[in-house]
């Protein structure tokens, strides 16, 4: 943070009477000190890196994000950060390196805080050779970011710590909201008062809705017979199950849910934030249940992918809050780049997986990352995506329109977002829906279109789950255009 001085006062000094001598002293006096003073010269690489974002305040802790505009590989381990106090430090870890058009984000927030009036700058190891700053008079809104990434100029922009800033006019990439795609009028799907709070990640399958309830559970939702969803009340499922880590303990904050080409008997898939039992600690995990047997009130994960590590920090309660399962036929077929190797996705290079790629979108970022999880447990990270929403709390892969869904919640006035593979090989927006007319502005965790079989007179079925239980109902539903 700036320092605060008090004021000081001036003193008028005596002109100083130069000789020839003294004056030929005091310039080169003075030209040393401008030798001492000029910028230091950096050689390639080390120039290439360049700060590409500062977030000060918001949704996540304070962080700083660097950039590789040029074309070799950096280490950067050692490098410093510092906001306009030299006595601040953030020192990059040990065996971080950038490669070529790569970003890699910070939270700064344990070693210094970023005001609004502030600066963020980056130095070589040492902290004394400066390589790149950037200063501002106002707190990001939600995020300071350069346009394009590592070379433009700094502007208000979506948050995309992780990832490629978005660069769109108005957080937008470009695209104007529109109407929603179906009917305008929304009406309550459940039952009053049946889930309470925290109803969150909603998927379809046929004549089952699964519910993810970040207290800890999983629903089993059948028809009621009235266009609406009812639990379970067979094998257990009457007030849902608890979820459990793999062994049996813990709270896992379950967010959202997905399953697989092979259906339920395959697994249900959880993405969760962190456990109950520890809710101040990050956990961003995808833990696997087998939902088709059993009888019990309880749920214990056969396997989990433990992801924190390899993704940007994030608040304890700012983690997963959606997923969604892709097809690698699909991804193939549209030409899907993994950007773990900068080339066309290729399935055969990963071991026995779930024969697709999981996508999860984080709440307090807004990014969306995609992953390759095998089954020994390992797990490749073969996507960064920059959904231009300041949150992403639900995902949905609609096969039907071959379209992925990025949905957020009343912190962003209930948009939709729908992304496609483009050219690049690369998930780009394709459109930005507004939220139904009928519909109020709420806290929407959950979104689920129905599938292909039930769609008529061009238009199908839409769930929403709100967290909120607005006026004693969790569940609503409207329709969408086929």
């Amino acid at each position: 943070m700036p320092e605060v001085r008090a004021p000081r006062g001036r003193r008028r000094l005596a002109p100083l009477s130069l000789t020839p001598l003294r004056l030929a002293v005091v310039g080169s006096t003075l030209a040393a000190a401008a030798t001492l003073l000029a910028p230091v010269a950096l050689a390639a690489p080390a120039d290439d890196i360049r700060i590409n974002e500062v977030v000060t305040t918001g949704s996540v802790d304070d962080s700083i994000e660097l950039f590789n505009k040029g074309t070799a590989t950096v280490d950067v381990s050692g490098w410093i950060l510092k906001d306009d106090n030299n006595s601040s430090k953030f020192t990059v870890p040990s065996g971080t390196t950038l490669a070529p058009g790569a970003v890699r984000a910070f939270d700064v927030d344990g070693a210094f805080g970023l005001g609004s009036s502030d600066k963020a700058r980056l130095y070589l190891p040492g902290g004394s050779t400066l390589v790149d700053s950037f200063g501002w008079t106002g707190h990001s809104a939600p995020s300071w970011s350069r346009c394009p990434d590592g070379t433009g100029a700094f502007g208000k922009a979506a948050l995309t710590l992780g990832a490629p800033n978005d660069c769109g006019t108005g957080g937008g990439g470009g695209t104007s909201p529109v109407a929603w795609p179906g009917g305008g009028s929304v009406a309550t799907a459940d039952g009053s008062d049946v889930f309470g709070e925290d109803l969150s990640g909603l998927y379809q399958e046929g004549s089952v809705l699964w519910a993810a309830q970040n207290s800890g559970k999983l629903w089993r939702l059948v028809r009621d017979g009235a266009g609406g969803w009812r639990p379970d009340t067979t094998n257990g499922w009457t007030s849902g199950k608890t979820l459990r880590y793999p062994g049996g303990s813990g709270s896992p904050d379950g967010e959202a849910v997905t399953l697989t080409a092979a259906g339920a008997t395959g697994g249900a898939y959880v993405a969760t934030e962190r456990n109950g039992d520890a809710s101040g600690t990050s956990r961003l995990s995808v833990l696997r249940y087998e939902v088709g047997t059993g009888t019990g009130g309880s749920l214990t994960a056969t396997k989990e992918w433990n992801l924190t590590a390899g993704l940007p920090a994030v608040g304890s309660n700012l983690g997963f809050e959606a997923i969604t399962w892709i097809p690698d036929a699909t991804l193939v077929a549209a030409g899907f780049k993994d950007e773990s190797t900068g080339l066309a996705y290729d399935p055969s290079r990963y071991a026995a997986h779930t024969g697709g790629v999981f996508f999860l979108g984080v709440e307090g970022t807004g990014t969306v990352y995609g992953h390759v999880l095998q089954d020994s447990g390992a797990a490749t990270r073969v996507a960064t995506i920059a959904s231009g929403l300041s949150g992403v709390m639900e995902l949905q892969w609609e096969p039907q329109a071959a379209r992925l869904w990025v949905v957020c919640d009343d912190t962003c006035g209930g948009r939709h977002r729908t992304m496609r593979i483009g050219a690049t090989g690369a998930f780009a927006l394709a459109a930005v829906y507004e939220r139904p007319s009928g519909m109020a502005d709420l806290n929407n965790e959950g979104f689920a279109p129905s599938g292909a079989d039930e769609c008529v007179g061009g238009t199908k079925p839409v769930y929403w789950a709100d967290d909120s239980n607005t006026g004693g109902h969790a569940l609503r539903r409207g329709t969408i255009s086929c």
